[in-house]
């Protein structure tokens, strides 16, 4: 093309290249942050207002100033010429100064932050453990802002850090996220040796190891790191996948886990819309959900789209089962019923929500199940939940199977570790080798993507903490050998009960060499006691052995299709549903699943047939809708049956069917504002769905309040505006700690009175409708008005009735 263009001609000097591919490459860097900005949805979108314009306008000028001083710079490299880049630089616009929104309320973030013992003090745990601080930002200054940790496969902890959240800005230095190591060389139970595997990154919000490398979340990318001469320091970067949406970056592609395969599970927020190209054809999703990476195959999907705004946390139970975290609400809840095959831009009917009303907590970030030997037996299986907001730490809850149903049931157990410390904000959690339970303390006086400018003086970018969990009357886990095990030695790891030693020995497994692997797996498994009651938990860690080296055993299939444990039975579809390009009888097997007597197994073979072509799947999908489908069933089969025939699943639009004594405009109102209240991330995810709340996390209910059925004016500054700090509802002081939304700059007049319409008349509430023109009238009356309102400040200007 460029000969075509300009003639053929011989190159003359090639002197400068470097140079100019240096300066190019600056550019780029640069010019990506304009066109491509990370938080376009606070630049340009539906959260723009009321920070946005304190921010935006003023970057995206300077950017663009600096983009083109390094537009210069590449043609003075053609002539071999440097550029002084930091003097042009300081030329551009100066970015006005941010005020912050903050206010002294109970329950939110302190300006003066604690260390050391005085902040392990002001953290309470569960009666005999024992907490101690692994690591801090004081000794080691590069854990500011950790958001993940992980354990290797040497037993070292490993720490996503990014000072850099919410997102560049420009002016500033490039960011310089990293992904760390921290060792404990003298087994005192606190870090002493650092090791930065690879810094420059950008919200590095997800990582999870392989034996090729280290996976990364980097923004619109998946990136995979490896070190390939053993210095604990990454010398390669690969770009695997490109074309996730970051435009929310609180939302973007994180909380990575693997399944028993090996393939990482990731989640994704709402808002986004992501097109990713794959050998495989395009991916493409929009709003929350998880997509599941299987590296052996390099195959993306998008495994779940669900209706829930942030997915932070992610966990596998001992038999394979996913269970995530919602975040933004305060469900959580198994993921399978939801991995039904989706349409594009619909969202699958979200399972049932597993904890109970009265422990209910938001916004949760980070799950994990109790499986060791160090805890106390009674809690083994027990589902661990962290939290950031009003509820500062970590609760437990018992998760059993339901023999009454597909699904499980729930029962709180008790508050492993809650504190005082405001700033205490638990975001992490994993099992180490010796069975100690760690935790990620990001630490920060502000929590909250949008309730907050991005560039509030007091966001912190310095603190982070690791904390380390003990039960100190049963003693630690002897760690497994795992990195220089030899392949028996592997196996018999999987004996173990503790669940992340399994994991990491997986992992190390789909390493070595897999004839080698396989020829010892089968004598292990012909070595297995078939007396022993775990005697099928441990075939089945030998069929995930041959899942995760993509060589799935068919006789160790059809051995756990066939086992007497319907969780092995479950376990076992699971795999069949990715194994089609090896099973040639897929079909057939699912269909026998799904005549099974267990409804798990059923449910497991509707949903795998789900992905199948029409054909096939339909058939497969009836047939396990011929037996009883309950609560966890029922609405998989229907959107599974809709699905494989072309259409959606779901309730009209325009809520036809809701009941309400309105009439015309006004009823019209109601119906716009029912959809409008069950927008993800809007009205329901605080109020939830039967507008009482949520106690727990200190969300006021607006069924039978004053706030909500009397006065119209203070109903729409409020809403207009946001609140902020103690509001007394029913008798019931709630601190104010997370501010309410303003929705003034992302709902018009009709939206506005739309929704206030619906939960006025709506959860037992009955008053008068609103209309456009009030919402319009109050809006030009408080247009000068800035932050949020304080109950005070509304009840003075119109007390409550």
């Amino acid at each position: 093309m460029s000969d075509r263009i300009f003639g053929k001609v011989s190159a003359v000097d090639y002197s400068n290249a470097k140079l100019v591919n240096e300066a190019v490459m600056e550019k780029n860097w640069y010019w990506h942050k304009d066109f491509k900005i990370p938080n376009g949805v606070h630049a340009y979108g539906r959260r723009f207002d009321p920070f946005g314009p304190a921010n935006y306008p003023y970057e995206i000028e300077k950017i663009r100033q600096m983009t083109m001083n390094r537009d210069t710079a590449i043609w003075n490299a053609t002539h071999g010429k440097t550029t002084d880049l930091v003097a042009a630089d300081a030329r551009t616009k100066k970015l006005p100064e941010v005020q912050t929104n903050y206010q002294e309320v109970n329950g939110h973030g302190d300006l003066n932050y604690l260390y050391g013992q005085e902040a392990l003090d002001h953290i309470k745990v569960a009666k005999g453990f024992k907490l101690e601080l692994f690591a801090s930002e004081e000794e080691f200054p590069d854990l500011a802002n950790p958001s993940q940790l992980s354990f290797d496969n040497k037993g070292r902890l490993w720490v996503g850090v990014m000072p850099s959240y919410p997102h560049y800005r420009a002016g500033d230095s490039k960011p310089n996220d990293k992904l760390l190591i921290l060792e404990d060389t003298d087994n005192d139970g606190k870090a002493d040796k650092e090791t930065v595997f690879v810094d420059g990154l950008h919200l590095a919000i997800g990582f999870e190891f392989a034996p090729e490398g280290v996976y990364v979340s980097q923004g619109t990318n998946l990136v995979l790191f490896k070190d390939t001469d053993g210095d604990d320091k990454a010398d390669t970067k690969e770009i695997i996948l490109s074309g996730f949406d970051d435009h929310d970056t609180h939302h973007a592609i994180s909380a990575f886990c693997a399944d028993p395969s090996g393939a990482i599970y990731m989640g994704e927020g709402v808002f986004l819309h992501t097109n990713v190209e794959t050998a495989y054809g395009p991916v493409r999703a929009t709003n929350g959900g998880f997509y599941r990476y299987s590296p052996q195959r390099h195959y993306l999907e998008r495994t779940a789209q669900l209706p829930i705004p942030n997915p932070w946390g992610i966990a596998f139970d001992e038999w394979g089962q996913d269970f995530f975290a919602h975040t933004s609400s305060p469900d959580v809840t198994w993921m399978m019923p939801g991995t039904i095959k989706s349409r594009y831009g619909e969202s699958s009917p979200l399972p049932k929500n597993l904890i109970q009303k009265d422990q209910m907590v938001r916004p949760t970030s980070g799950l994990e199940f109790i499986y060791s030997r160090h805890f106390p037996e009674d809690l083994q299986g027990d589902l661990l939940i962290n939290n950031t907001i009003g509820f500062l730490g970590t609760k437990e809850h018992i998760l059993i199977d339901d023999p009454n149903s597909a699904g499980y049931l729930s029962k709180f157990q008790m508050d492993l570790m809650t504190a005082s410390d405001a700033n205490f904000r638990p975001v992490d959690m994993e099992f180490a080798p010796d069975g100690s339970l760690y935790f990620v303390d990001w630490h920060n006086v502000l929590i909250g993507h949008m309730q907050h400018n991005a560039r509030d003086p007091l966001r912190d970018h310095v603190h982070g903490r690791i904390y380390r969990m003990t039960y100190p009357s049963r003693p630690l886990v002897k760690p497994a050998k795992i990195v220089d095990a030899t392949i028996d030695e592997l196996l018999e790891n999987l004996k173990l009960p503790e669940y992340r030693t399994r994991y990491r020995t997986r992992r190390e497994l789909r390493g070595r060499d897999p004839g080698q692997v396989l020829e010892r797996l089968s004598v292990w498994v012909n070595t297995l006691d078939k007396n022993d009651v775990k005697y099928e938990h441990h075939v089945l860690e030998a069929l995930w052995v041959t899942w995760g080296l993509d060589k799935v055993d068919a006789h160790l299939l059809h051995q756990m299709l066939n086992a007497k444990d319907f969780r092995a039975r479950a376990a076992a579809v699971g795999v069949l549903r990715y194994a089609g390009h090896q099973i040639s009888n897929q079909a057939e097997l699912l269909m026998q699943a799904a005549q099974d007597d267990n409804p798990r197994v059923r449910l497991e073979a509707l949903v795998a047939a789900s992905w199948l072509d029409p054909k096939i799947g339909l058939p497969i999908v009836e047939e396990a809708g011929k037996k009883p489908l309950d609560e966890w069933m029922q609405l998989p089969y229907e959107a599974a049956v809709a699905h494989l025939n072309g259409h959606n699943l779901g309730v009209d639009p325009d809520s036809g069917k809701t009941k309400t004594d309105l009439e015309g405009k006004e009823k019209e109102l109601f119906v716009k504002g029912e959809e409008i209240y069950h927008r993800d991330g809007f009205c329901v995810t605080c109020h939830q769905p039967d507008g009482k709340g949520l106690s727990a996390s200190q969300f006021p209910p607006l069924a039978a309040s004053p706030w909500v059925t009397g006065n119209e004016d203070r109903l729409i500054k409020l809403t207009l505006n946001g609140i902020m700090g103690p509001i007394e509802v029913q008798g019931k002081t709630y601190p104010g700690q997370v501010p309410m939304t303003p929705f003034g700059g992302m709902l018009n007049d009709t939206e506005i009175a739309a929704v206030l319409t619906y939960v006025r008349n709506t959860f037992g509430n009955t008053a008068s409708a609103i209309t456009p023109e009030k919402v319009k009238e109050v809006r030009e009356k408080t247009k000068n008005k800035e932050g949020f309102y304080t109950a005070q400040e509304l009840l003075k200007m119109h007390p409550l009735e």
